[in-house]
């Protein structure tokens, strides 16, 4: 039979998680759940204010750099990730931006060409020179270097005085930017290390010359010419270098292999 309004209701407490529900059906928001929507809300806002900050690096001679030589702020240590450029000459990559990256990039690719088997032969050598040398410079710069690659110097490395391999064996000289800083910056001028690793030794069955590794930074001067980055100076300094890992070593036959198999990189900062 139907119940009179006149009756008393049965009030039901609801469980606390049911009553949670109950309250955000009818609108009202735990205070907690406010509170923690303001500080992710301020927590977006931040990052969005972080990310414009930092969206663009200044190129040479901009801000965070002055025409007299002032040491710009360090770069970030990942790599941007944007290819340096799209050409190349005789083999070595030319006509980077003018920009702090665009610098940093053509010092890596130096640096690549600097340590190659092409700097032990005299042709080569001269070739790699013209290619990345500010005109300016390069015969300078070529005297040095035909000095530092006499034939005596070139036989430590096994080699004969034309800068050739034992017949059987593979001449291996390969340096590797492990990464890159600009140390001095302006407009047309900017200097830049290069930490590498490298490899140099004759791979082989019955080499006297093994193929090792050593670590060195390179320091590269160079100049904006008006369409491209290049070379005036470089020096060489050893390390840093970390501690050797617990790891058996390639036998002769292995380390031909990949010196024949894999190539080498074009570098981008």
């Amino acid at each position: 039979m139907p119940v009179s309004d006149d009756q008393p209701h049965t009030r039901t407490r609801l469980p606390v998680a049911e009553q949670s529900v109950y309250q955000q059906v009818n609108g009202r928001q735990p205070r907690p759940l406010r509170t923690l929507l303001a500080v992710l809300g301020v927590v977006v806002l931040l990052v969005i204010g972080i990310s414009i900050a930092n969206s663009g690096k200044p190129a040479p001679g901009k801000s965070g750099s002055s025409a007299d030589g002032a040491t710009p702020a360090p770069a970030a240590t990942l790599p941007s990730g944007r290819d340096p450029v799209s050409t190349t000459s005789n083999g070595i990559a030319n006509g980077y931006p003018h920009t702090d990256q665009g610098a940093q990039s053509a010092a890596a690719n130096y640096a690549v060409a600097l340590g190659s088997e092409q700097m032990f032969r005299a042709d080569t050598r001269r070739t790699v020179i013209t290619t990345i040398t500010d005109p300016t410079v390069a015969a300078a710069l070529q005297a040095r270097l035909d000095q530092g690659f006499t034939p005596e110097i070139i036989a430590k490395f096994g080699l004969d005085a034309q800068g050739r391999a034992p017949k059987g064996l593979t001449f291996v000289s390969r340096t590797v930017p492990v990464g890159t800083k600009t140390t001095n910056s302006a407009d047309t001028a900017t200097k830049v290390d290069v930490w590498c690793t490298g490899l140099h030794g004759l791979a082989g069955e019955g080499s006297t010359q093994p193929v090792a590794a050593d670590w060195f930074t390179l320091s590269l001067t160079m100049r904006w010419t008006g369409s491209d980055w290049k070379l005036t100076d470089y020096s060489r300094k050893t390390g840093p270098a970390p501690v050797p890992g617990d790891q058996q070593a390639a036998t002769a036959e292995e380390i031909t292999t990949a010196v024949q198999d894999f190539g080498g990189f074009r570098y981008a900062r």
